[in-house]
């Protein structure tokens, strides 16, 4: 059944009413909206195919529905409300961005004809709308595109005249002052590098990284572009040079996800902290000027360790004594992290941002720790990186590490699918006498206990002195973060190991042998 603007309501009555889908009502109220209803659905439509099929769903979805209708007074906010719904409807079964896109961007009428400049004007004016946020927009495009009365769109919305009235002088301000400069190109800002921190239970497959959900390219340039301070859904996009539709989408997304806040009414904050090279900078210029008084007082100390460390009888997986010198050294630096607030998904974690350039260094050590309670106890797998030229490494999912476990336990794995898998990433090997060998490091509880007494007491002569060295050292760095990342700046500089620049030193001058090639600085410790 083809719908056009001559097609008579009596028709579709009949036909529906053989179809017994209405009972006998009166029509002719909805007789003279039949224009209305295909003007409407010419303006939010791809194409004169689908605006008759539009019209047709709202011309049938009303017969359907007209006997309901108490109030015949009412009918008129009655249909348009009916037919919004309506149109969601077919939008979604028509493809999203190619419906949404006509009604961010309302087509021309094709009643008259006008000439090339109006036309021309009409098309810069339909793109300004276009950058404006929902609620100015959406008045807009039914105040002048649809010709209804600030009474009538009221209606429509449900909301007070006089607000529509506001919201059409705003909008006409903002399309008039804030948009004369309007950039037209996408923005092209640096990589936002994502990552997270703290615990939850990701599997990267089944339950992604949260990261996923917010790493697409508007998402990043919106998080960039609202890190230093709020902006509006308009400022957003009129900065990135996208129609406000897509960006009200990813706002809504990122605040959904705990990217973004809604720091005051309409204006949107990124939630996260993002490192820039002012970090770097601050390190490269501090850490090691801050530790020169200790620096060779705490080479000594960590070798000592390091050599007591060696004599304990601790699962030693296939690295060698001058490697683990750097695993023992980031073990005695290491500190305790805080926990962090529940996010979306009920777990602790939160996000991190980084679009630093790498040419210098923030002094810390990346930890990246997963753990797994099997019925060899809870193990936990820690990979160390970013000092002494360690590269990053994955850290093992929870599969691998009851592998790992039974072979440390019994020497054979209950799951050998985990074992296979955990073979092809490098955490299992096979020996010559087909002997399974787990390849990182490990410790009981007992022996981390007897490790965290060696470095007590190796610590013991220096540490006031490397205490007050390191709070100089933070008290100068917390001033490089944004005031609104207080906890952020307390945890990234409690993280602070600056002894981790004098294991630099050591290798760039010799004093110890420089990590091997592809060495992987990790350990399993059972919690």
């Amino acid at each position: 059944m083809n719908f056009s603007r001559n097609y008579p309501i009596k028709h579709l009555c009949v036909a529906l009413y053989y179809r017994k889908a209405v009972k006998t009502v009166d029509t002719k109220i909805l007789e003279k909206y039949v224009d209305k209803v295909y003007a409407y659905s010419i303006r939010r439509t791809f194409s004169d195919d689908e605006a008759a099929d539009l019209s047709q769903e709202i011309v049938l979805c009303a017969l359907k529905n007209l006997s309901k209708l108490r109030d015949d007074d009412k009918f008129e906010p009655w249909l348009w409300g009916l037919a919004e719904n309506v149109t969601k409807s077919f939008s979604r079964r028509r493809g999203r961005e190619r419906a949404t896109f006509f009604y961010d961007m309302p087509d021309i009428p094709t009643d008259d004809a006008p000439d090339d400049d109006i036309m021309a004007e009409y098309g810069v004016l339909r793109e300004k709308v276009a950058y404006l946020s929902k609620i100015y927009r959406e008045v807009t495009v039914l105040y002048y595109f649809d010709g209804l009365s600030t009474k009538q769109i009221a209606a429509r919305l449900n909301v007070p005249e006089g607000t529509i009235t506001w919201r059409l002088s705003e909008a006409r301000r903002k399309i008039k002052k804030e948009f004369d400069d309007m950039e037209q190109s996408a923005l092209k800002p640096k990589k936002l590098g994502l990552d997270i921190y703290g615990n939850g239970n990701f599997d990267g497959r089944s339950r992604p990284f949260p990261t996923a959900f917010i790493n697409d390219a508007l998402s990043q340039n919106i998080l960039l572009y609202c890190y230093d301070e709020p902006h509006s859904i308009e400022e957003i996009a009129k900065y990135s040079g996208v129609p406000a539709y897509y960006v009200e989408d990813r706002v809504n997304n990122l605040v959904r996800r705990n990217a973004m806040v809604e720091e005051s009414k309409g204006k949107y904050l990124t939630d996260f902290l993002i490192f820039d090279d002012s970090y770097g900078v601050f390190c490269a210029e501090n850490a090691e000027k801050t530790m020169r008084p200790i620096s060779d007082e705490l080479g000594e100390v960590l070798k000592s360790i390091a050599k007591e460390a060696f004599e304990l009888d601790h699962y030693k997986g296939t690295k060698s004594e001058s490697d683990l010198f750097y695993l023992y050294a980031v073990l005695a630096l290491n500190h305790v992290k805080k926990n962090n607030a529940e996010k979306y998904d009920g777990f602790r974690w939160n996000y991190l941002g980084s679009i630093e350039s790498r040419a210098h260094e923030r002094i810390g050590i990346c930890t990246n720790l997963s753990a797994h309670n099997g019925e060899h106890g809870t193990y936990s797998h820690a990979v160390y990186s970013r000092f002494a030229g360690i590269k990053w490494h994955r850290m093992m999912y929870d599969y691998y590490i009851d592998a790992c476990a039974d072979i440390l336990k019994t020497g054979a794995p209950r799951h050998k699918p985990s074992a296979a898998d955990a073979i092809e990433e490098g955490y299992i090997i096979r020996s010559c006498d087909g002997s399974l060998k787990v390849t990182s490091p490990a410790f009981t509880s007992a022996q981390k206990a007897e490790f965290d007494a060696i470095v007590d007491k190796n610590f013991e002569p220096i540490l006031d002195k490397y205490n007050s060295l390191t709070q100089k050292f933070v008290d100068g760095y917390k001033k490089v973060f944004p005031k609104r990342f207080a906890d952020e700046a307390e945890r990234f500089t409690s993280d602070v190991s600056l002894g981790i620049t004098a294991v630099e030193r050591m290798a760039q001058t010799g004093a110890v042998p420089p990590p091997s090639k592809d060495y992987v600085c990790d350990v399993l410790l059972e919690q």
